[in-house]
C-alpha cells in the first residue's frame, strides 16, 4: 500500500503572548536602568539592598499579571515578593558585573528596541474597528469549511521515536494494511510506542493538511515525521460538526480585528520604508525585487473555539506533500 508522508511544519498564528521568557526580558529590562542615576518615581514600598521597589512598579506589574481587578488585592503580597526577588537577582548581577558582558548587553538592547518599536505601533496603528454584524456574516458564509460545513476527523495513532523509523521499518510499514498490523510489527521487532486517539476539526489544521486529510480514505495510513517522534496515522471517521453563525461571532470578531491591526502594522511599514532611504552595504541582502519587503504572511482562518487548535503532530502544517 501507498502511505502518504508528512513532514511536519508548524503554523503559528499572530502574536503569542510571553509566558517563562516575561521574567528574563523583566531581568534585562532591570539590568539596563541598574547603575544610572535615574530616581523612581512613585512612593517606596521596599528597599533592597539599597535598591527601591515602589507602588508605581507594583501597580504596573499587577496590571501586566492579568490578575482581575477583584482579586489584585489578594495577589498583591506575591507580586510583591516577585519583585523582592528579582531586585535581588539584578543587585547580584551588577556586583559581578553581568549587567557588562556583551551577549547580556545586545540582549538588552534588544528588549529596549523591540518595545520601543512595539509600542510605536501600538500608538499608531491603535485599536481596530470592531467589525459590523453584516462583515462577520460574509465571513461565516464566505468559509463554509470552517463553520456550516465543518468536518471533523476520527483518527488513531502509533506515536514512536523517528530513530526507531528507519528505512526497513518504513517499507514493512508500508505494507502494513491496518494500524493494527502496524502494531503488531512494532511489538515483534520490540519497538516502543504509545496509542492514542484523537479528534480534530477542520477549524482546528492548517488548510492544506484539512484538504488533504480530507481526500484520504478511511483506513489510510500515513506517516508525519516531527523531530525525534514519529506518528503512523489512519482516519477511523469523518463527521459532519457545523456551527452556527451565532456561536462563532465572538471568533470571528477577534480574528478580523487581528488581521486589520496586522494590515494596519503592514500599511504603517510601507509609508515608513517609502519615506526613508534604506541602504543595504552588501547587495547580496538586499530583498529581491519580485517581493515585498516587510509584506504579513496572508492571515489564516481562526482556529475554532474552544478547541485545542494545533496541540499534536496531526495538527501541524504541512511542507511538499506529496
Amino acid at each position: 500500500m501507498n502511505h502518504t508522508q508528512f513532514d511536519g511544519v508548524t503554523r503559528r498564528h499572530g502574536l503569542r503572548r510571553v509566558g517563562g521568557g516575561a521574567l528574563a526580558l523583566l531581568l534585562v529590562a532591570g539590568l539596563a536602568a541598574c547603575g544610572k542615576s535615574d530616581t523612581k518615581s512613585g512612593q517606596a514600598l521596599v528597599k533592597v539592598g539599597g535598591e527601591e521597589i515602589t507602588a508605581l512598579q507594583l501597580n504596573e506589574e499587577l496590571a501586566r499579571s492579568g490578575v482581575p481587578g477583584a482579586q489584585q488585592q489578594q495577589a498583591r503580597p506575591q507580586i510583591l515578593a516577585s519583585l523582592v526577588d528579582r531586585q535581588l537577582l539584578i543587585n547580584e548581577a551588577v556586583k559581578d558585573k553581568t549587567d557588562r558582558d556583551p551577549k547580556v548587553v545586545q540582549a538588552i538592547e534588544r528588549a529596549k528596541s523591540l518595545i520601543l518599536a512595539q509600542a510605536y505601533l501600538q500608538k499608531k496603528v491603535g485599536t481596530p474597528a470592531k467589525p459590523t454584524r453584516d462583515e462577520v456574516k460574509e465571513y461565516f458564509d464566505k468559509h463554509p469549511a470552517l463553520f456550516s460545513q465543518r468536518k471533523t476527523i476520527d483518527m488513531r495513532q502509533l506515536v514512536l521515536p523517528t530513530a526507531d523509523l528507519n528505512d526497513g521499518l518504513k517499507k514493512e510499514i508500508d505494507d502494513a494494511k491496518t494500524l493494527d498490523d502496524v502494531a503488531a510489527l512494532l511489538d515483534r521487532k520490540n519497538v516502543k510506542y504509545a496509542r492514542n486517539q484523537i479528534s480534530r476539526s477542520y477549524a482546528d489544521l492548517a488548510p492544506a493538511l484539512g484538504d488533504k486529510l480530507l481526500s484520504l480514505p478511511k483506513g489510510q495510513l500515513f506517516i508525519i515525521r516531527e523531530g525525534e517522534r514519529s506518528t503512523v496515522v489512519t482516519i477511523t471517521d469523518v463527521r459532519d460538526t457545523p456551527v452556527e453563525l451565532a456561536a462563532s461571532t465572538a471568533q470571528i470578531e477577534q480574528y478580523l480585528m487581528n488581521t486589520r491591526g496586522k494590515e494596519a502594522a503592514a500599511a504603517e511599514l510601507a509609508r515608513l520604508r517609502a519615506a526613508t532611504k534604506v541602504e543595504y552595504v552588501n547587495k547580496a541582502d538586499e530583498p529581491a525585487a519580485a517581493g515585498t519587503p516587510g509584506a504579513p504572511a496572508a492571515p489564516a482562518a481562526p482556529a475554532a473555539a474552544g478547541t485545542p487548535a494545533h496541540d499534536d503532530a496531526a495538527a501541524r502544517g504541512v511542507a511538499g506533500l506529496k
